[in-house]
């Protein structure tokens, strides 16, 4: 563990905070937000986005200011305009819809989202009714029911579980959403197997690795800290996942959008702050942080050792092409 000591304040108020490892950005998000850097870079403003193109706010205005367009939807696009898909995915309907507005799309979908809609898009052509583990309304799950031409329905809980009344219980399959609890995932397919012996499914596979490494990660800081302060945005599946973790393991968790929205009150009698942040918070918004709660009487920094992420994932051909093809000034 790596330590940077603070002076200590006058505030008689010491706080030891500790950072969580692996933390913020995974490798689906870093690739969306070049895919609109890139793009605006290569086809100059105004570039489309459907849909939020992460689940942070201060990204999306970050790239509004640079000349991003968000919309939710592609009937506010102008027909041929350069348009990015979120890393969310899209359902069918948008990729028709698209093509008949001759829209020049970039697909920023997250390969392991895209991984999820093949696999559900198999089952489907083989007959299976699809069950989506997830929630519903998440942009995620929304694409992949979209991706889907036969029945599909959504679960969430256990209790939905025992409520679904399958078409052919011997013709099931399931999928999950790429960014759920483990632990709550488990449960849910555990139900589904002992009600539907015959459902077929890929088990825990489909949850994305920085997602299962954001979540270890806040199971074994939580042994050592008091209080857990989770950087992310509210509609963020993943951040609310990592709050939900450190409550369930019996430590107050917070989940906030940025610094502004620390409350000096919960740290009444804490000596041990950890803070993580979910897969599409930048870590510029965790310094803001770290700046705030210097001024409440930090004594010491420290990061816990953890998976040290490698994983990348190529840009699209379209968008490096056209860079590579550009002048150097």
């Amino acid at each position: 563990m790596t330590q940077q000591k603070e002076q200590e304040t006058d505030t008689g108020f010491p706080i030891e905070v500790v950072l969580a490892q692996p933390r913020g950005f995974c490798a689906g998000v870093v690739r969306a937000i070049e895919i609109v850097e890139l793009a605006l870079e290569t086809h100059g403003p105004p570039v489309y986005v459907f849909h939020e193109i992460v689940h942070n706010p201060y990204v999306v205005e970050d790239l509004r200011k640079r000349g991003a367009v968000f919309v939710e939807d592609l009937d506010d696009v102008a027909q041929g305009s350069v348009t990015i898909f979120s890393a969310h995915g899209v359902a069918t309907a948008i990729v028709n819809q698209a093509e008949e507005k001759q829209l020049n799309v970039i697909d920023a979908t997250c390969p392991l989202v895209t991984k999820v809609h093949l696999q559900a898009q198999r089952y489907s052509r083989k007959g299976y009714e699809i069950i989506i583990i997830g929630h519903t309304g998440h942009e995620e799950v929304v694409g992949t029911m979209g991706s889907v031409a036969g029945p599909v329905s959504v679960i969430s809980t256990v209790e939905e579980v025992n409520r679904f009344q399958a078409i052919n219980e011997k013709r099931l399959a399931y999928v999950t959403q790429t960014t759920l609890s483990i632990n709550d995932t488990r449960d849910v397919i555990c139900a589904l197997k002992a009600r539907f012996p015959e459902i077929i499914g890929p088990e825990l596979d489909d949850i994305c690795y920085a997602t299962t490494n954001r979540q270890n990660a806040v199971r074994e800081l939580v042994v050592d800290v008091d209080l857990l302060l989770v950087v992310g945005a509210r509609n963020s599946s993943n951040s609310s996942r990592l709050r939900e973790v450190a409550e369930q393991c019996g430590i107050p968790a917070y989940l906030i959008q940025n610094a502004t929205e620390i409350d000096s009150q919960w740290f009444n009698g804490i000596k041990r702050v950890g803070v993580t942040a979910g897969a599409s918070a930048p870590e510029i918004l965790v310094e803001q942080v770290l700046t705030t709660l210097k001024g409440s009487g930090i004594t010491t920094i420290s990061e816990m050792d953890g998976t040290r992420e490698t994983t990348t994932f190529r840009l699209p051909k379209s968008l490096t092409a056209l860079r590579d093809q550009k002048p150097v000034p």
